[in-house]
Formats: C-alpha cells, structure tokens, sequence
C-alpha cells in the first residue's frame, strides 16, 4: 500500500508542479522533506532512550505483565493474537493512556516499544500483522481526554471559550477511533488484506521466537537473567506512600484555595473536568519517571544498569526509523509544493459546498494525514482569519484534536520494526480521519 501511494506523491508531485510552473518548489520541497525527517529522528533520540529506559524498569519489576493482566478482557477483544501476559499488551496499553492525555513525547517513544514487542510475535518478516494493524489504528485516531494545543491557539487569539471543544473533540475522535477500530477488523479479512501463509521454519502466530532477547523477554513473555522478588517490610509500602504523595498533589493543585494558596488564573475559567485533566497531564510525566524506579527498586531490580540498557535500545530504533522517515517525508513534501493540496482543493470545493461542508476546512482536512505542522500552521491561518470563536475555527480545532497525521505515524511505527507491507493499516488509519473530519463538523454544527 505504501509504495503505491508514495509513488503516486512523487509522480503527481512532478505532474502538477509541472503543468503549475512550479519545479523549483517540488525540488525545494523534496530537500526540505528530507531534512525535516532527520531532524524529527535525531530529536527523538533522547526521548526514546529516557521512555526505553522506564520501561526497561516496569518490565523487569514485572509492572508491565501485572497492569496487562488487569486489563486483559478489553485488550483481548482488540488483540486476540497477542498473548496476555506478554509485554506487548502493557506497552500498548501505556501507550494509549499517553495519548488520551496529549502526552506525545511518551506515546511515540511507547508506541514504538509497542511495535517492537509485538514483532517478536510476527512470524512474517516485512509483513504487518492483524495486531500491528490495529494498533497505528488507534495511534492514528487515537482518544484524546484533551487537545490542548488547539485549546492554546484558540485562547492565545482571545477566545472567549477555548476549552469549548473538549466536548466536541472528544466526541468526535471517539467516533475516528470506532472507525478506525472497525475497519481493521473488517479489511483484515478481505482477500486482498489477508495474510500470506507462515512460511515453514518459522514461528507460529500467537508466539515469539524462542531465541528472540531483544527486549530482554522469551517465549513465555517473562524476564531473562533479571529475576524481581516479592518487597518484603518497609520496602512493601514505598509505591504506595509515591501514590499518596502524588495524589495529594494533584488534590492541592486542583483545589489550590483548600490551602489558602492562590488560584492559577490560565484555570480561572476552567470547569472542573478540563481542569482535572490538565492536572493528571502535568503530574503524569513526574508520577512515571518515580514510580517505575522505586517499584522496581523494591523489587530488588539494579534500577540504573537496567534503565541504562533501556536506553540503549533508543539509538538503534531511531537509525531504523531514518530511512523510511525521509522517503515519506520527501513524498509529502514534493507533493505540498507542487500544490497538490491546493488543486485538490479546488476539485473538491463544489462536491462538498452543498453538504455544507465549510471550504476553509479542505485544505486542513487534505493536509491533517500528511503533516503535522502544515496543518497546525493552516489552524493557526484559519483562527486569526475568521476569529476564535467563529464555528468554522471551532470546527478545525477540533479536526485537529480529533485526527492524526496517519502516513508519518506509518512511517515512524513500521519503520521502526522494517515493515515495507503495510496491508490494510493505512486504509484503516485513514477513514478514522475521515470519520473524524465528518464527525467534528456535525458535533459542532449541533452544539455551537
């Protein structure tokens, strides 16, 4: 699917850049494209070694088996290739908390734990597994409790009420997730989606290689060479006084006047939900980077050699992901300057205008699968031309908050694990876009 689609990028890149007298621009774009994509990869050097790191630690201590067996019924459902207790489930599963609460400096670094986990369960090298498959699904229409970059744009050009499109964001990517869920589940068993036969000598489905260490797991999903005992006294009773500790500071910082301390004016105007996210968004990353070590060091786990050997592990996923990063980066890049985006655009003007489908939002709705900061920069264009309050400006802040940029998440994700047959992810990705688009003008048009 990907080949065709960025051989289709490059070719009407050229075409139309062409016919536009505008070369020069898809060259500029081709370049920009591929420096754009290395320096996304070298910036997320440190963060995947610090979030390899962490998780290193909850895997060791045996955190990451308990929270997936708590939660084992749901992913179940969502992941019935992927053995319960095996570490693929709680890395997912951090992975999507991470993203409900807009923390994407964790969930990328997670996320892509996540594909590497479950690539010890594929049994077809290059090839997607239904599990893969689903899971950039929901990365790519993932459920957001809060979009908070939208919610600033909107309130740094003065709305009167930017925490307005919580509701409607929700909603709406609830509804892209469903989408997005559903049409993995259906397309995977099409003919054309469905998965060539094991080839012989390797693994079942359903099991990791015996001989796979990478990650430190064998084929019954627990710890090599590192064995965490049960906590035993005093030791027992650290995570939970960290528990207590946080917990008494989310309470102080949600409601500062119990202890006569001064309101935050940016919350002033916030109602209690919104605020309460916003809170758990902050205290999130601190509770995470105490929690893991302490827990594992109760457990007797050596918590810097094995955060070190986490780490480790990050240099080595961001030089796999280099290569298709740039070549998708490239596609995309030539594509916007040959003004692809524009002429699709105009295409589609009169067919949408009466489904009062608002022009101003084609060009965010084209752009939101592609790039991230084009659509972020065409948000930004629409809410200081029309006002923040206007309901088209509502409309794309919460486009924005309810989708996500499907072809760079394929990117990074297979990237990451040498997945060049993309199978029916990307077709799934992006009707959860498009459920998204759809959705978020409807939940606007009825609630503002």
């Amino acid at each position: 699917m990907l080949n065709w689609i960025w051989l289709a990028l490059v070719v009407l890149a050229v075409a139309i850049g062409g016919w536009n007298n505008r070369l020069g621009e898809v060259t500029s774009g081709a370049f920009d494209g591929a420096k754009t994509a290395v320096t996304i990869a070298l910036g997320l050097i440190g963060i995947m070694a610090l979030w390899l790191g962490v998780m290193r630690l909850a895997e060791r201590a045996g955190l990451v088996q308990r929270i997936a067996r708590v939660l084992h019924p749901f992913m179940r459902r969502l992941f019935p290739d992927v053995p319960p207790e095996h570490p693929a489930m709680g890395s997912m599963l951090m992975n999507m908390a991470a993203n409900m609460l807009g923390l994407g400096n964790a969930a990328t670094p997670l996320g892509l734990r996540a594909m590497r986990d479950l690539e010890q369960l594929n049994p077809r090298p290059s090839v997607a597994s239904n599990a893969m498959c689903t899971f950039l699904a929901i990365n790519t229409a993932s459920v957001q409790l809060i979009p908070a970059t939208a919610i600033a744009l909107l309130a740094s050009a003065g709305s009167t009420r930017p925490t307005a499109i919580v509701g409607t964001a929700l909603l709406a990517t609830l509804c892209a997730a469903t989408v997005a869920i559903t049409s993995a589940k259906l397309l995977e068993k099409l003919p054309f989606f469905r998965l060539p036969p094991v080839v012989a000598g390797i693994d079942d489905p359903g099991r990791a290689p015996a001989t796979s260490t990478s990650a430190g797991i064998n084929d019954t999903g627990s710890s090599d060479n590192v064995i965490a005992v049960e906590p035993r006294g005093w030791r027992r009773f650290l995570p939970f006084l960290l528990v207590l500790f946080f917990l008494a500071l989310f309470v102080r910082l949600v409601f500062p006047t119990w202890f006569n301390l001064p309101p935050d004016p940016n919350a002033a105007t916030q109602n209690a939900f919104v605020r309460c996210v916003n809170i758990i968004s902050i205290l999130a990353i601190p509770f995470l980077l105490s929690f893991f070590p302490v827990y594992a060091a109760t457990r007797r786990i050596k918590v810097y050699e094995e955060f070190v050997e986490g780490a480790k592990e990050g240099f080595g996923v961001i030089l796999k992901i280099i290569p298709f990063l740039v070549t998708m980066l490239v596609g995309i890049g030539m594509f916007k300057g040959a003004g692809g985006i524009d002429l699709l655009t105009r295409m589609l003007t009169p067919v949408l205008t009466p489904l009062q489908f608002p022009p101003d939002l084609l060009p965010l709705a084209l752009m939101r699968p592609l790039s991230g900061s084009a659509t972020l920069a065409l948000l930004t264009d629409i809410i200081h031309r029309l006002g923040p309050d206007n309901i088209v400006s509502l409309m794309a802040a919460t486009i924005y908050g309810s989708t996500e940029t499907t072809f760079y998440v394929a990117a990074v994700y297979f990237g990451s694990v040498n997945i060049k047959q993309t199978r029916h992810a990307i077709p799934a990705g992006l009707l959860g876009d498009l459920a998204g688009v759809i959705a978020s003008v409807i939940i606007c048009r009825a609630v503002f």
